[in-house]
């Protein structure tokens, strides 16, 4: 029986990859914040996966951390998704301690937490995938909390798979453009969302890095509307 551990699986790319991953011999264990919206997600995927664990907790918060490694236990997991992310958009000088400091914890230390925490007991050709985003790559004015939390995951991703080349562990990292999610309902502007790639088009590429053979590394995905950028 497999494991596989989505956080931010409420909705968006993280429900999507859930639905597209569920199968007979995975156990899926979904993180999210938001009750309502966790709870129909797995329903979404329990007919399709041999189970499904809901995860409450809030990555903001260190102790949101550490209560979620504690409920995904010691069983080694042969997957790990990062997905989990917060956006603050505003010009850098009105940014709070507080938000900065949030971004910081979602984006990043969770990330690195987990994988520091799960790595050492995932078997040989076991995955970790990161959803991180072209704002990994360039800045954008007004996303410059985003960024920075994007930035340095990208950063230690890169270490994080050089160490990990040695244990037959692949470190995906997937850099999508603007995706239709619901992100976007508290972002100011006119935003067109009809040209964004779709949460779905991110799970398909996902399914396909994790469907190649053992030996064989997708390191990096970036996906985008044929039209360019937005």
């Amino acid at each position: 029986m497999r494991r596989y551990l989505i956080t931010g699986a409420s909705r968006g790319i993280g429900r999507a990859i859930a639905e597209k991953l569920a199968a007979p011999d995975v156990t899926l264990l979904l993180h999210g914040r938001d009750t309502v919206a966790l709870a129909e997600t797995c329903q979404s995927v329990k007919s399709g996966c041999a189970r499904v664990i809901s995860l409450i907790h809030d990555l903001a918060l260190p102790k949101g951390v550490s209560d979620l490694i504690a409920e995904v236990g010691g069983d080694p997991l042969d997957l790990l998704v990062n997905n989990a992310g917060i956006t603050v958009v505003k010009p850098f000088g009105e940014i709070t301690r507080i938000e900065w400091e949030q971004t910081l914890g979602v984006n990043v230390t969770a990330p690195f937490l987990l994988m520091q925490r799960c790595a050492p007991h995932m078997p040989p050709g076991s995955s970790i995938v990161n959803i991180l985003s072209i704002a990994a790559k360039t800045g954008f004015a007004g996303w410059s909390a985003y960024c920075m939390s994007k930035f340095a995951l990208e950063g230690f991703s890169q270490s994080a798979r050089a160490e990990l080349r040695d244990h037959k562990i692949r470190m995906i990292n997937i850099y999508p453009g603007a995706t239709d999610t619901d992100i976007w309902n508290a972002v100011e502007g006119d935003w067109p969302r009809d040209r964004m790639i779709s949460a779905n088009d991110v799970a398909a590429a996902i399914a396909f890095a994790l469907a190649q053979p053992p030996e064989v590394l997708v390191e990096n995905i970036t996906l985008g509307n044929l039209g360019g950028d937005l």
